[in-house]
């Protein structure tokens, strides 16, 4: 007893010597307002008024085998589209897609789409191994296309595909939604292209994911049916990193996967990183399976955009500080520290590919870029280093 009372007196006149010094240092070594924090300011963006709608177009779709497939058809009839026919071979699927789009025709073959002169783009999220084959007869048969990522799975594929779309001059669109499809993504690029962070000189990009097979098809844990983690999934961060950096070129420094945890499918992998760098700037990349079932949402997937005069940060699916629901975007800058919310921002993909299609131009995505995100994210599995795990 007497030896803890010995400790605490000594600890207390310790605590007391070390205030007395810290009174006595002048107050401007610790730096002005250091450890001063106040809350952002708070912008809950409200709906744009849109113009109606200048062009439309007739679209089908074909291959229903990931759930992507409801969101790129949204999108293109937000835009302008009008839904004609679908095909897929799975008659499960088709029931449920028919459900949501009573309208459309259910076609007797894909055939029958690619040969009615109408229609002028064809969507799909089919087996992704079977996307590029696919896009390439869209294409010679006179139509557009938009693919669900990964819209292309391997150099062989790449290659004819380039060759298709160039003397065909048809559209190869690739629907990256983490950026396409997210509010908090369209206004990121809003602020950037406005100044708001100067320079970008680098992304980090985090594509944290549930893992739950059983309501996985076999086809998902095969790589070369579904085209590995950094194919798949990194696919988004690279269109990110290009889009925000204002990058034409780009490269791949490093790459590694690994099968950390699920066991089950030895081929699979559920960890994937890598680093990208342009002329101008830098990206880290990282996926994974890893989402915990405590997390109220698929996955935690957060963006941040450095740029020389301040920082973007989006909280795009969930904000574990407790704001409701997701699309939240984060703005720190030599002015000012603001958050918004950007659930009522206008997403423009569908309304600018409507437009493309009809007026051949390229303001939804130039074909460079589309294919020059899927190149890295093709090199960066093809490179990766196999973790030993």
């Amino acid at each position: 007893m007497k030896a803890n009372r010995r400790k605490f007196i000594r600890q207390t006149f310790a605590s007391a010597a070390g205030m007395a010094t810290t009174a006595m240092i002048p107050a401007h070594l610790f730096g002005k307002d250091l450890h001063h924090t106040s809350r952002p300011d708070e912008i809950f963006l409200k709906p744009e008024k849109r113009t109606r709608l200048k062009e439309s177009i007739k679209f089908a779709v074909i291959g229903l085998n990931h759930g992507h497939i409801y969101g790129m058809t949204d999108a293109l009839i937000g835009g302008g589209g009008e839904l004609v026919m679908v095909y897929a071979k799975e008659p499960d699927l088709l029931a449920d897609f028919s459900k949501h789009y009573p309208n459309a025709k259910i076609a007797s073959s894909e055939e029958a789409i690619l040969g009615n002169n109408s229609i002028q783009l064809v969507a799909s999220a089919s087996i992704p191994i079977d996307r590029a084959p696919l896009g390439i007869r869209v294409m010679k048969s006179g139509k557009d296309f938009m693919s669900d990522k990964p819209g292309i799975l391997n150099f062989e594929q790449f290659e004819e595909v380039k060759k298709v779309q160039a003397a065909t001059n048809r559209i190869y669109s690739i629907m990256y939604s983490e950026r396409l499809g997210n509010p908090a993504s369209v206004k990121a690029g809003d602020l950037i292209k406005s100044g708001a962070i100067g320079k970008v000189v680098q992304t980090i990009g985090l594509g944290p994911h549930r893992m739950r097979p059983d309501t996985r098809p076999d086809w998902f844990f095969e790589p070369e049916k579904a085209g590995g983690i950094l194919c798949d999934i990194g696919s988004h961060q690279c269109d990110q990193f290009l889009f925000y950096t204002d990058s034409n070129k780009a490269e791949v420094n490093y790459s590694q996967v690994g099968n950390f945890n699920t066991v089950n499918y030895p081929t699979y992998r559920d960890f994937g990183d890598m680093s990208v760098r342009s002329p101008h700037a830098t990206g880290y990349i990282r996926i994974d399976w890893f989402t915990p079932d405590g997390l109220a949402t698929w996955g935690d997937g957060r963006t941040f955009i450095l740029g020389t005069e301040g920082y973007i940060e989006m909280r795009k699916y969930i904000d574990i500080a407790g704001r409701e629901g997701g699309n939240h975007l984060f703005l720190v800058n030599q002015k000012e520290t603001k958050y918004y919310d950007c659930s009522n921002v206008y997403m423009p993909y569908g309304e600018q590919l409507v437009n493309d299609v009809v007026n051949r131009t390229d303001t939804a995505m130039t074909q460079a870029h589309c294919f020059l995100a899927t190149q890295l994210a093709l090199e960066g599995q093809k490179r990766a280093l196999e973790l030993n795990v």
